[in-house]
């Protein structure tokens, strides 16, 4: 017999016998009707784990992290409400069971059993994921999906926070912030040594010092392992209780009555205060890490037994009888939420499970929403909003200039528009592109924020998903590796893991790419894109030129707005200021502002020229040299044509293979390295269409210098004319 079920069969007679742990005399602050409502939560978590291990002993179940040990959370979701979004530990099950008891009524207990057996058995029917994984949430129930692992969605919550706090001042367009919410986000003793965790932590307690409302509940679930690696005694408290502008709240999370009256003095805490909070809360782990966890491989015996008689079922039992409760009241309450899941299972067994990899896919695209209902700015609102440069908006400007005006265009059409970002704010940034946003639109629109980017990157997740359309920047491309999983982990799969239910649109700008002249080396002129081309679902942007630069960040926009999209905007540092193409003073480079109207979306490529001999296909700065070398190859009696991609994913590939299609030969320059670059995919789409002849230029395998060598390693004119020849008379010695 497996351990879970010998403890199973062992509750009744413990319970008979009064075999409980003991517990110091504590007056609940609650009736004995509520405790044993929240024990019923308890034990409904606790069958729900014996099933899910029975279901994958038969093929039937195929995730089997279990809440055992960690029933207590049924307690902290009792102390908020369900207006209170939930960002939850995946050991959490007792949590969403009580919430569904709060907000569904007293008749919950079948429905809510039944959709969680759904997730174990990976149903299409399964209400949050439709079966993509097990996961905890429900969207009647104010709780999003994610899976916790490392402690990734702690950023998001802290943006959350803030976006409740921000609600009182700007309101969000799409979506209902109760105004004295706070949000409550559980996670375990191991993740809290995370970097990510360590970073929302620090960004809590820096808002909370400057005096900036943060209505948060960090539970730590302490149950002293992570997985095998035990947390040194101690450890946990000593880092949690030392954190600036985060105050500190304990319990032993097995003691049901203890648990309410702690959790409950740190959510009115928060909740009066509008100060984040650390709620450590002793737990206990048993059955293992999952049900294929082999404990005793890394346990001693006696480690495992000790753990299985400080039990919170029996701990709860023994606090319901103190309040009145018949042992066999609390016996039969066990007994029957088990026979109950005991039923539904086979049940959920039999239900449908996906098929088609275009099923699991579907929800990779968020579904529309209604399109934001805001009138064009009129004249004299743009009058003062933009003072004289609304006459130097009808002559050629550089690329900078252009998007500052786009983004001061949309905040002054849009007020759920919201720009965050390191230095963003007084300076304007580091290329001067938010500049004057700030005095404009107010600190509250344009924030200066905290220098991590995780918590940036949470910020705009957590603004997203409460209704704003966030804008956060990333300083440098360089700097979003620091930071990558919380756009592929948390932003991109927030869609894929709620089918659809849970969205957090936004437009991350990034300055980045190569050609800086002898600034920065690596850190600075960063030409990989790899980390972003792999993540589903996101539209990555990279305009060449100031007058697509503004139309793509309006079009970037509406996919965000309309489409909750996740877009990538990508602006290459070395064409901020560009101004000419051939020779010095042409101001080729440069473009009048764009009508406000006036917008590009994926699908459409800038294409100059109508040269069939060599179709040039690049971006971003390639497109710029390539410019510079269709020129010279006209000269040597070559016609070019140049195609600007400018939306590298997704991929335009039909409208690309039209492109081309009557172009002797192709070539693609790809500024970005050899390995990883989006060449190789433009390469194999090109193959695949029996295209040919093909070539590439592309960035060496390498980092890039600081100096005279900052070039050095990138395609350049030379490297252009070069292969587009050699490409060329390929074509016509065939």
């Amino acid at each position: 017999m497996d351990t879970i079920d010998e403890v199973h069969a062992d509750f009744a007679r413990k319970v008979d016998g009064a075999a409980f742990p003991k517990l110091p005399p504590i007056t609940p602050i609650v009736s004995a009707n509520a405790m044993l409502e929240i024990f019923r939560s308890q034990c409904l978590s606790r069958h729900l784990d014996r099933t899910a291990r029975a279901m994958q002993r038969i093929g039937q179940g195929y995730y089997t992290i279990g809440s055992s040990g960690h029933e207590g959370m049924s307690a902290v979701a009792a102390c908020v409400t369900g207006n209170d979004p939930a960002f939850l530990h995946y050991r959490d099950c007792a949590f969403q069971i009580q919430r569904a008891a709060d907000l569904r009524g007293p008749d919950h207990w079948e429905q809510t059993a039944y959709e969680i057996l759904l997730s174990f058995a990976a149903s299409s029917e399964d209400p949050i994921s439709g079966g993509r994984h097990k996961v905890l949430g429900a969207a009647d129930l104010n709780i999003a999906p994610q899976t916790s692992t490392i402690a990734s969605h702690l950023p998001k919550a802290v943006g959350t926070a803030f976006g409740i706090s921000l609600s009182r001042r700007v309101a969000p367009l799409h979506g209902n912030i109760e105004r004295d919410a706070i949000v409550l986000c559980s996670f375990g003793d191991a993740s809290a040594n995370h970097s990510t965790a360590q970073g929302a932590f620090n960004t809590a307690g820096w808002a909370s010092f400057k005096n900036n409302p943060m209505p948060i509940l960090f539970v730590c679930e302490d149950n002293g392992i992570g997985i095998s690696v035990r947390s040194p005694e101690g450890w946990i408290k000593a880092m949690l209780s030392s954190r600036p502008g985060v105050s500190y709240f304990h319990c032993n999370g097995l003691d049901l009555v203890e648990t309410l009256n702690s959790c409950q003095s740190a959510v009115d805490f928060v909740r009066r205060s509008r100060k984040p909070a650390i709620l450590h809360m002793r737990t206990v782990r048993l059955f293992g890490h999952a049900g294929s966890d082999v404990e005793s491989a890394y346990r001693e015996p006696w480690e495992i037994v000790e753990d299985l008689g400080q039990d919170p079922l029996l701990a709860s039992a023994s606090r319901l009888l103190t309040a009145g409760v018949t042992k066999e009241r609390i016996i039969r309450t066990y007994l029957e939420l088990g026979e109950m899941c005991e039923d539904l299972a086979p049940k959920a067994a039999a239900r449908p499970k996906l098929g088609q990899s275009s099923a699991v896919a579907r929800s990779l695209i968020p579904p529309p929403r209604a399109a934001a209902q805001a009138p064009p700015s009129n004249a004299e609102e743009r009058r003062q909003a933009f003072g004289k440069d609304i006459e130097a908006m009808f002559s050629p400007q550089p690329m900078a200039r252009l998007l500052n005006w786009a983004l001061g265009d949309l905040m002054l059409r849009y007020r759920h528009v919201i720009i965050a970002g390191e230095d963003v704010g007084r300076k304007g940034g580091v290329y001067g592109v938010t500049r004057g946003l700030q005095k404009r639109f107010g600190r509250e629109r344009v924030i200066d924020t905290i220098l991590d980017e995780q918590s940036i990157l949470g910020l705009g997740i957590g603004l997203g998903q409460q209704g704003y359309v966030p804008v956060p920047e990333i300083q440098f491309l360089a700097y979003l590796h620091n930071a990558q999983d919380q756009i592929r982990g948390e932003a991109a799969t927030l869609p894929f893991f709620s089918d659809g239910q849970f969205t957090n649109p936004m437009v991350v700008r990034i300055a980045g790419l190569g050609y800086q002249r002898g600034f920065g080396g690596h850190f600075h002129n960063d030409n990989s894109l790899a980390v972003l081309r792999d993540i589903p679902g996101i539209v990555i942007a990279c305009p060449s030129n100031g007058a697509d630069a503004a139309r793509m960040l309006r079009g970037s926009f509406r996919l965000a707005d309309e489409q909750q999209r996740v877009v990538v905007f990508v602006e290459p540092i070395a064409l901020y200021q560009t101004r000419d193409l051939h020779e010095y003073g042409d101001g080729a480079w440069l473009s009048p502002y764009p009508e406000p109207d006036q917008t590009l979306m994926p699908g459409e490529l800038g294409i100059f020229g109508e040269g069939r001999d060599v179709a040039i296909v690049s971006y971003g700065n390639g497109f710029y040299l390539a410019r510079k070398a269709a020129k010279t190859l006209l000269e040597r009696g070559i016609e070019a044509r140049v195609i600007d991609l400018r939306w590298l994913a997704p991929l335009a590939e039909q409208e690309l293979l039209d492109a081309v299609a009557d172009c002797a030969s192709i070539l693609i320059v790809d500024e970005c390295r050899k390995t990883g670059s989006l060449s190789e995919a433009l390469i194999g789409m090109f193959t695949e269409a029996h295209r040919s002849p093909i070539a590439r230029v592309t960035g060496d395998d390498c980092f890039i210098a600081t100096g005279p060598a900052f070039a050095a390693g990138l395609p350049s004119v030379h490297s252009i004319l070069h292969a587009a020849q050699d490409v060329f008379e390929r074509a016509t010695a065939n």
